[in-house]
């Protein structure tokens, strides 16, 4: 089959393409800007990629005409957190129109699970892009899912922050809100085993784990897997708003996403039905056996995809491309360059900068950095990176975006996600001579920017060029 997968750089696509090319379909991949697919040169050769905004006018001619099935794997909620479901209604309404002279016999959707009662706007605007959907002319496939847990997933990552960083935790209420946490592994089994299965035409299933539990719950879980001591208080006084600053500060996400996160936990979502376990064969994992999971994938450094490269987990969520450009005109610039013992082992080095390994030189003057960035609102240093050897364009690095990895020309640009006054790019590459070339480009924003760059020129004079030594000598 010719599958048409959108959203193919998201968390959840990035893991379903590869099973995709092992089931033998062809794949034809929708997203923003083709450069900024994070999949190895092997993976590329064996697929399409077409650059569509499903948020810009409808082009009907850049899709194949012959594609059978589609997957809608778009996502707006971390993008706002007022509008995202305007944004949701009209992505789906354009997904529509780019599918209306086509052939396609199913298009499969993933959703948030949805109760009858009380439902969060995260949940309505999902319920509503299902029913924009079913007015396709396709059959569609709804799969309601409760929390997703892998390794990469915003949940996962987010208890994984909160248990191993502290001792104890005052807690909202929303902690005893019940919910049905499903790991990532069955997720990707019900996404590829319904594709094509008539009895999953025009249905809608609930997708969960056995385990019914509370927030609370899953990281108490999470900390006796782990061997870890914590203690939780719950306390009423801590309103929504609160709650979100709370996760900013406390884990990795951005605060469009604890504000949508938190309204979205106050719900309670457990599944009614479990009919597509049994019609698929599915064996859901429990939540200990997700977590441990997970783990495996972390240990073997074989996480494929996570939440933090999404493009709106940063401060720009605007097209990176248009910063690929280094500008000249009105900047100021810090230039290095130092002969390198072995090019081969500076290249690793530059590969592998950031996260768990640091960077190289200063790494407290780093931190700390990082953590005056969160207080301005900024992403800090938590992001970390996916992959600790591998990184390509479109990753989030720390507080840097990497906006170009060519390791053939030996060259890695990173565009700054950090609250600054103005703009900032880090570059790094080794020329034929095997000179280790690292430049620091800053374009000021009035007079607040150039203060900024000369208050920091003492700090840059030996944090590059202790880095700079760091990557270039033995």
């Amino acid at each position: 089959m010719k599958i048409l997968l959108t959203g193919a750089n998201g968390y959840i696509g990035m893991r379903l393409l590869p099973l995709l090319l092992e089931m033998n379909h062809e794949v034809v991949c929708a997203v923003r800007s083709a450069d900024r697919l994070s999949v190895d040169k092997e993976i590329k050769e064996k697929i399409e990629i077409v650059e569509i905004d499903f948020l810009e006018e409808v082009d009907q001619n850049v899709l194949p005409k012959d594609i059978d099935a589609a997957y809608y794997l778009i996502h707006s909620m971390t993008g706002s957190t007022k509008d995202f479901d305007d944004l949701e209604e009209k992505s789906a309404k354009n997904f529509n129109a780019y599918l209306e002279n086509l052939s396609v016999k199913q298009v499969i959707y993933l959703t948030g699970m949805v109760n009858e009662g009380k439902m969060s706007k995260h949940l309505e605007s999902r319920k509503k892009v299902g029913q924009v959907l079913s007015r396709g002319n396709f059959h569609l496939t709804r799969l309601q899912a409760g929390i997703i847990v892998g390794s990469g997933s915003s949940s996962f990552e987010i208890i994984r922050d909160l248990c191993e960083k502290l001792p104890a935790m005052i807690t909202p209420l929303w902690v005893n809100t019940k919910t049905q946490p499903i790991a990532i592994r069955n997720v990707l089994e019900y996404l590829s085993r319904s594709l094509g299965k008539e009895e999953c035409f025009d249905e809608s299933f609930d997708i969960a784990g056995p385990d019914v539990m509370t927030y609370k719950s899953m990281m108490l879980r999470y900390c006796e897997i782990r061997d870890l001591n914590l203690h939780i208080v719950g306390v009423p006084f801590l309103s929504p708003k609160l709650s979100s600053y709370w996760l900013y500060f406390m884990t990795s996400t951005s605060y469009k996403l604890a504000t949508n996160l938190v309204d979205s936990m106050e719900v309670e979502v457990i599944s009614k039905d479990n009919r597509l376990e049994k019609i698929l064969k599915v064996k859901p994992l429990t939540y200990t056996e997700a977590i441990k999971a997970a783990f495996d994938k972390i240990e073997q450094n074989q996480v494929v995809s996570s939440w933090k490269d999404s493009r709106v987990s940063g401060r720009f969520t605007s097209d990176l491309n248009k910063y690929i450009q280094v500008p000249t005109h009105g900047c100021l610039v810090d230039n290095q360059e130092l002969k390198s013992d072995d090019a081969k082992k500076s290249l690793e080095k530059i590969w592998s900068i950031g996260g768990r390994n640091g960077w190289y030189y200063a790494n407290r003057l780093w931190k700390i950095r990082g953590f005056m960035d969160k207080l301005a609102g900024g992403v800090g240093l938590r992001r970390g990176r996916t992959h600790p050897n591998k990184i390509y364009a479109g990753d989030s690095l720390d507080f840097w975006r990497v906006l170009l990895a060519d390791p053939e020309k030996k060259r890695l640009l990173l565009f700054a996600e950090m609250k600054v006054p103005g703009e900032a790019w880090l570059e790094f590459c080794i020329d034929e001579e095997n000179v280790v070339h690292q430049t620091a480009t800053f374009r000021p924003k009035g007079i607040w920017g150039r203060l900024y760059w000369y208050s920091m020129l003492p700090f840059h004079y030996f944090i590059f060029a202790g880095m700079l030594e760091r990557i270039a000598k033995e």
